[in-house]
């Protein structure tokens, strides 16, 4: 067998390889392939309270996946803070879900970063699990009727006016023209 031959097959194998990882469904790098699936309810302490994600039904939940020990969990969160305070007087909430087995680095992080929006740290991970995410940060856009819009993979820059004028539409009922 020729080398062109063992490259051709080598070349056939990894093309498969990377097929099958893109056809697998929990990849959907920011697609709407499961837009309009009900967002799974899962309990949670906000405020020393307990609460429930269907409780925030009526808002637009901006539902965030990160960590502190993740790099582009890190970078994102000032603009997903920006993003928060600007769009709240429209219904748009952020909920950041930690996956921190360290309390004291969590809440550090929370302080030194001055994170104002809900946050709560799920060290077992069940939450993220029960929503596909294998990777962080991993955010789902959770329209006002508690169905997910739209899923996105990595870090993003939320205060883009692309991403705002996104998530204004989401909140004024609208669909949004281009994503």
């Amino acid at each position: 067998m020729g080398m062109t031959r063992i490259a051709s097959y080598l070349g056939l194998a990894g093309a498969a390889v990377l097929i099958a990882f893109f056809a697998v469904p929990s990849f959907r790098g920011g697609q709407a392939s499961i837009a309009g699936r009900t967002a799974p309810n899962f309990s949670f302490t906000l405020n020393g309270q307990p609460t429930r994600l269907d409780a925030m039904h009526g808002k637009v939940v901006v539902l965030n996946f990160w960590a502190t020990w993740c790099p582009p969990c890190v970078d994102e969160t000032a603009s997903l803070e920006q993003m928060s305070t600007e769009l709240q007087p429209l219904g748009v909430t952020v909920l950041g879900v930690s996956v921190d087995e360290d309390a004291s680095a969590y809440r550090k992080f929370l302080a030194d970063r001055h994170v104002t929006f809900p946050t709560y740290r799920d060290p077992s991970k069940n939450i993220p699990v029960s929503y596909g995410t294998f990777m962080y940060p991993e955010t789902y856009v959770i329209g006002r009727n508690g169905k997910i819009d739209r899923k996105l993979i990595g870090e993003q820059n939320w205060t883009s006016p692309h991403m705002l004028s996104y998530l204004r539409a989401i909140a004024q009922g609208r669909t949004p023209t281009e994503f």
